[in-house]
């Protein structure tokens, strides 16, 4: 499902392995919802030819996979390193004859040849088009007719504290997301769009809208605290400019996992986040 914001195909590639590796959780800590997501889709037939756009490392290649297994799957990022490890999940699965990789700059006014799909999937990786507009009207054109196009949209950045913590700077997280949703206004202008009007405007019929609302208690395994970690990790990146300096050692100390702040021995982590899932037909 991709993603932050974690499963995204346009980050700087000098981060691509801590990027993959976040990927990965979010497909674990999350596999539930996305399930839930792909078991939704209001496919008219079970689709044979499926491309998903903005793969990542694979975590909606993989549960499409799971839901349709008759379907054949062209896996397209613009990340090698994050195709390779694709590549080699589905060899371990023994599903390597099922799935393709294409490397491709979807921002490019030529996309590659990807066959004439029944069902097209993009998880948190519309947001990272420069002319998403365009790219819709190129989906659009690219499926067969009647075909379906999945968009799963972020509504943000996942939380994991509670508002009173860190105990010493009640409210940090509220406070970075607010710094990382201003650079992500200037930079990632796209992420939380309300999808269905420019899918509409691309001339797909929009069948129907779901919004999942998601709340993993961190009890359930290591991976949520994993993921937390992580996540934040990546969050500084985008925030350490603009937080206030008692903020960002407050969020250090959090990050420091050898250290008595780290958020790897808090027992009151949780995922709180929501997506947002568009089923639109390529209709005549």
């Amino acid at each position: 499902m991709t993603h932050t914001h974690a499963h995204t195909p346009h980050h700087p590639a000098h981060d691509t392995h801590g990027e993959a590796e976040i990927l990965d959780l979010d497909a674990q800590v999350l596999a539930e919802h996305l399930t839930a997501l792909t078991g939704w889709l209001p496919v008219q037939a079970p689709p044979r030819r499926i491309v998903d756009l903005g793969c990542g490392t694979g975590t909606g290649t993989f549960a499409l996979l799971d839901r349709f297994p008759e379907a054949h799957i062209t896996a397209v990022d613009t990340s090698a390193a994050h195709l390779q490890r694709l590549r080699e999940k589905a060899c371990a699965r023994g599903a390597e004859g099922r799935v393709r990789t294409v490397q491709a700059d979807l921002d490019a006014a030529d996309w590659p040849d990807l066959g004439s799909p029944d069902l097209v999937w993009a998880s948190a990786s519309m947001h990272h088009m420069a002319d998403p507009d365009r790219a819709l009207k190129t989906v659009h054109d690219l499926l067969a007719p009647g075909g379906l196009f999945a968009v799963v949209e972020l509504s943000g950045f996942p939380r994991f504290l509670p508002g009173a913590a860190p105990e010493d700077r009640p409210g940090l997280e509220e406070r970075c997301h607010e710094a990382s949703d201003r650079f992500h206004a200037e930079h990632v202008p796209h992420r939380g769009a309300d999808w269905g009007p420019k899918l509409t405007e691309a001339g797909f019929t929009v069948e129907d809208e779901r919004s999942i609302t998601v709340h993993i208690d961190g009890s359930r395994g290591e991976a949520v605290g994993a993921y937390a970690l992580g996540s934040l990790r990546r969050l500084r990146h985008s925030v350490a400019g603009t937080l206030a300096p008692e903020d960002l050692a407050a969020l250090d100390r959090l990050l420091d996992t050898e250290g008595p702040g780290s958020l790897l021995r808090r027992d009151d982590l949780a995922v709180r986040t929501e997506r947002t899932v568009w089923a639109a037909r390529r209709t005549g």
